[in-house]
């Protein structure tokens, strides 16, 4: 084993599985970049798109969306690397082709930067629990529920907060009783929203208009997840999203709400829009609301924190309505932490700078408890 450091080992974990691999990259690049290396021994581990995990090389560089078709990736060649449990803690080992198994020393922390499924679904958290490794967010169960926004929903309608009607039709519905699904749609009206249920980064959503473009819809978002979330579309909203971070004492922390506004011709906050720098994206950040629906949004993005037993930091969205009625739209267990990530720029405007809420975020995980708490 390698001498002991006397900086925290802070394992940063990107890529993974999902069709979110390239943005976790890019989230992962920016907190390479504002990790303080004089008070963390940083790790770069990246799981490529196969599963494999490998050592990287931490170019940030890299890590960069250069254009529509030039997304980042872990490099699959490389080095493996993995979590290897003794009786003297979790240690990183590494073995290269006609090499001996080398490690890396422990590991204090594990920052999971995993966006969808494989990673903010509970699946990864799970396996740092099993292992007794502390890692950065949401536990095990909260990470479940929110990555799934149909069972989501219900947790936040029986914690008395106000969502969206919506309802999931799986491919095998679809192709079992096209006819039956489609009568449930018509019961929600349209416009309505068609998305996976466990994806994110707007990847796979679309808005069916009129009944005639629900199948197409459907197909679309059953290419990401079998399980597709259909539900109302808010005409006439402001989407705006609020920041929760824990204190250290656990109490849920709430940031200034941001609201996104489209132009351009996006008709909703897609893929583009969200990561491509010439996209027609106005952000603003604080949003311009009422000081009592600020008041209103702040307080329900904790509720929602709560709801669903969430630790760390999570992005909480809304609908604020024409008549200023508030709908939690989802929550983020994991946001991303891009250039142009509302999570970080909504706590900037708090007053937590971006190295700040990296920092606070790696002593929230070194603080805590393994196993129940």
């Amino acid at each position: 084993m390698n001498a002991p450091t006397s900086k925290p080992r802070v394992a940063v974990v990107f890529g993974g599985r999902s069709s979110e691999h390239a943005i976790s990259c890019v989230t992962a690049g920016s907190v390479l970049k504002a990790i303080d290396r004089d008070a963390y021994d940083v790790v770069p581990v990246g799981i490529a798109t196969d599963g494999h995990w490998v050592l990287e090389s931490g170019d940030t560089d890299r890590l960069q969306i250069k254009g529509p078709g030039e997304l980042p990736a872990v490099d699959g060649d490389r080095a493996t690397v993995a979590l290897a449990q003794d009786s003297d803690g979790t240690d990183l080992v590494v073995t290269e082709p006609s090499q001996p198994p080398r490690t890396l020393g422990e590991v204090d922390v594990v920052f999971p930067l995993l966006h969808g499924p494989w990673g903010e679904d509970g699946t990864i958290q799970g396996m740092f629990e099993m292992a007794g490794v502390r890692y950065v967010g949401a536990g095990v169960l909260a990470s479940a529920v929110s990555m799934d926004k149909a069972y989501m929903k219900v947790v936040l309608r029986d914690a008395g907060l106000p969502v969206l009607p919506g309802i999931t039709i799986t491919a095998r519905e679809w192709a079992t009783d096209a006819q039956r699904c489609r009568e449930r749609a018509d019961v929600l009206g349209y416009p309505l929203f068609v998305k996976p249920a466990r994806g994110g980064s707007s990847i796979g959503i679309s808005k069916a208009h009129e009944a005639s473009e629900l199948e197409a819809c459907l197909e679309e978002a059953h290419r990401h997840d079998p399980k597709a979330l259909v539900e109302v579309s808010a005409e006439g909203a402001r989407e705006v999203e609020c920041g929760v971070l824990q204190s250290l004492d656990g109490t849920p922390e709430t940031s200034l709400p941001a609201e996104i506004r489209i132009t351009g011709d996006h008709e909703f906050y897609d893929f583009a829009a969200k990561y491509l720098p010439e996209e027609a994206t106005e952000l603003d950040v604080p949003a311009d609301l009422p000081a009592d629906v600020t008041t209103r949004i702040r307080e329900l993005a904790a509720r929602a924190f709560d709801a669903v037993s969430c630790e760390g930091l999570a992005r909480v969205d809304f609908f604020v309505m024409p008549d200023q009625s508030l709908v939690v739209n989802e929550i983020n267990t994991m946001p991303g932490f891009t250039p142009l990530s509302m999570f970080p720029r909504m706590w900037a405007a708090t007053g937590v700078d971006y190295p700040e809420l990296v920092d606070r975020l790696i002593q929230l995980a070194l603080a805590r408890d393994t196993g129940l708490r």
